[in-house]
């Protein structure tokens, strides 16, 4: 478990999770009047309304901010499952996700960034090591490389294989940085970088030696 921080008021409860946070800035450039780094604490909820608040967190896409209502309300995902290929970073998910921890139990989630060049310390998550290495993607030209069929809409299965790819189970899109997309109901997708078919694994994993117990 990492160290939580809540900011609470009387209406809403913003939790920040620092291992999570790539500095992406959304919640800066949405609301840099509740998002401060300069001050201390660098959350304050109270300075706009709750729905304002709301909705500037849910363009966080890493997951590190969440909301929930005093009321009991938690954050509502995203009403389809998708995969972002962000060019020359991770790869952004959101949607209705149930992500396999390393525990064992599924965790509910509605935001993650993943580490998709290798190298992150805080794996499966994105710790920015990407740009300490030179990984280089453009993620364009997504193949459609997903099982094709139906299934429900909700939720996404996401698990990770020991020294292998993340597998992806449930009706998905996963977008490349540009109109590139491939749709479907099931994939592997790389996270040691060597793939020749990014986003998605075709094996390179054995023969680069990619090591990650999660």
């Amino acid at each position: 478990m990492t160290n939580i921080r809540t900011y609470p008021t009387d209406d809403l409860i913003v939790e920040y999770d620092p291992a999570r946070c790539i500095h992406a800035k959304e919640c800066v450039k949405g609301l840099p009047t509740v998002f401060d780094p300069t001050r201390r604490p660098w959350v304050d909820p109270s300075l706009a309304s709750p729905d304002a608040v709301e909705e500037v967190v849910r363009r966080c896409p890493t997951g590190a901010l969440h909301y929930r209502r005093t009321t009991g309300e938690s954050e509502t995902p995203a009403p389809t499952n998708e995969v972002r290929t962000a060019a020359n970073g991770p790869l952004y998910i959101q949607g209705r996700l149930e992500i396999q921890m390393a525990t064992g139990e599924p965790a509910q989630e509605t935001r993650v960034a993943l580490c998709r060049c290798g190298a992150s310390a805080n794996k499966p998550y994105c710790d920015n090591s990407h740009t300490e290495t030179g990984f280089r993607d453009p993620a364009t030209d997504v193949p459609q490389r997903l099982a094709e069929g139906d299934a429900p809409p909700s939720p996404l299965a996401v698990t990770f294989v020991p020294d292998g790819p993340i597998l992806v189970d449930g009706t998905v899109t996963v977008r490349g940085s540009d109109a590139s997309q491939a749709v479907g109901v099931r994939g592997a997708l790389c996270r040691c970088g060597a793939s020749s078919t990014k986003p998605f694994c075709d094996g390179s994993h054995v023969a680069a030696g990619f090591q990650a117990d999660w």
